[in-house]
């Protein structure tokens, strides 16, 4: 989904004075059709019009999936960067500016190389209909076609099956992460539908790589890679990823690797690391085991369970309060975090306070339900810069407040975060808390942004 825009020439929502790229975008905005149907037809048409672009692609690596995509993508990324490989990434949705969807050999495109790009790709599409999704895509392959590099490491954007990255015909592999319910209003209604869906990138003998799924998605994937002719490379049966003795464990059929642990945080960044492990392995790079050690290690995903440090916004939290930031926003996503902070709480104790803001398309009450017994508070707040995006507004506070107390979670609301943390000022004598701000990456982006993090 796009990312809000700020009109040019006034600072963003996100607290960025905007750049030269920004004047484009918001054109490209208003190219949207008025009904978003999933198809490929606007975007076979528009990368026919530049010379198919994407035919010329370093080898893709290519991952779908609901959770797990970004942190995967970054292991991978840091592994290939740690064995001298040169890396173009494509990621959505951005945090803070659009540069960083794209990354060039190692790089965050520069904005008079994106501009270019852009304006290439508005001017072929000749004002059509087309999403703001397709077009950038694009953009991007137009760039990653033009700057050389070893791999490319291409996300998708929604589902799999229909989305403008499922134009390249023959990846080096094809990544699943785990599958859960998401975008239902596009996807379908159960995990088995969506399953579905993000198989659509399987392709004829092209290995899939697949991560510890529910079991009804496993089938509607297994279904279609029976189906496309694809072999599959299943976490728990053909590989293994584990932790042991504080190391990441991964056995597959090229043997057994002992890893450092994950940089990134959290139980299920285990499992992250050795898909993104095993699936270097299973694409045929050979890669020393050095790198494999240097990337594990070094990894980092922006808003992914990060630690915030010092700046203006943690500024005004009671002193020695930790907070940590999260773009999750779906029911396993909540499962995900939940199961991390219990893991932080075993080790520090601290009373744990959410301070939550979500778009309306999402259901708080299953991302809350996890935290039943481990938060003691949540503080709701609105997603900033929500109206700059066409397809989805913010959650009222109340109703966010409202769902966490349907969990057994004292809810109130708060005009923005930085509200949120100054009225934590007042918090009961005792250690000072632990705050996770969560429920968007539109307000983890916005977070970032008001506190000097900004992603490079």
């Amino acid at each position: 989904m796009p990312a809000p825009v700020a009109a040019p020439g006034s600072p963003g929502p996100r607290g960025i004075r905007p750049g030269p790229t920004d004047a484009i975008l918001e054109r490209l905005l208003a190219l949207h059709p008025k009904l978003i149907d999933l198809s490929l037809d606007r975007m076979h048409r528009l990368l026919d019009r530049l010379g198919n672009p994407e035919r010329r692609l370093p080898p893709v690596i290519h991952v779908a999936g609901t959770n797990g995509k970004g942190s995967t993508v970054a292991v991978m990324r840091a592994v290939l960067e740690a064995a001298g490989k040169r890396v173009h990434v494509y990621t959505s949705p951005h945090l803070v500016r659009f540069n960083e969807r794209i990354r060039l050999a190692g790089h965050l495109v520069d904005d008079e190389r994106l501009a270019g790009a852009l304006d290439r790709a508005e001017r072929a599409n000749d004002g059509a209909p087309i999403t703001f999704f397709e077009i950038t895509t694009a953009s991007a392959f137009l760039l990653f076609a033009e700057v050389p590099a070893d791999v490319l490491l291409l996300e998708v954007g929604l589902g799999g099956r229909l989305d403008a990255t499922n134009v390249v015909e023959r990846p080096l592999a094809s990544v699943i992460t785990p599958v859960s319910i998401d975008h239902v209003e596009f996807l379908g209604g159960t995990v088995e539908k969506i399953a579905a869906e993000k198989a659509g990138i399987l392709k004829r003998g092209v290995i899939g790589v697949v991560a510890r799924q529910p079991a009804e998605a496993l089938r509607a994937i297994e279904r279609q890679a029976a189906r496309a002719g694809a072999p599959l490379y299943i976490m728990g049966e053909q590989f293994q990823a584990y932790e042991e003795g504080g190391r990441l464990i991964v056995s597959d059929e090229a043997g057994l690797l002992d890893l450092p642990r994950p940089r990134l945080v959290g139980p299920h960044q285990i499992e992250n690391a050795g898909l993104a492990v095993a699936t270097l392995r299973a694409a045929g790079l050979v890669l020393p085991a050095s790198a494999f050690e240097q990337g594990v290690r070094a990894a980092e995903w922006p808003a992914r369970l990060q630690r915030l440090g010092p700046g203006p916004l943690t500024a005004r939290a009671p002193e020695g309060t930790e907070v940590w930031l999260d773009g999750g926003h779906n029911a396993a996503g909540g499962q995900a975090l939940a199961s991390a902070l219990a893991d932080i709480e075993d080790r520090a104790p601290r009373p744990l306070v959410l301070i939550v803001g979500m778009l309306g398309s999402k259901d708080a009450g299953t991302f809350l339900a996890p935290f039943a017994g481990l938060a003691r508070e949540l503080i709701a707040v609105p997603v900033p810069g929500e109206a700059g995006n066409l397809t989805q507004r913010g959650q009222p506070p109340e109703a966010i407040a409202a769902s966490a107390a349907a969990q057994g979670i004292a809810g109130s609301v708060a005009g923005s975060v930085a509200e949120a943390l100054d009225g934590l000022r007042d918090y009961p004598v005792g250690p000072p808390p632990r705050v996770l701000i969560a429920g968007s990456l539109y307000l983890a982006g916005a977070v970032l942004a008001e506190n000097g993090n900004l992603p490079d």
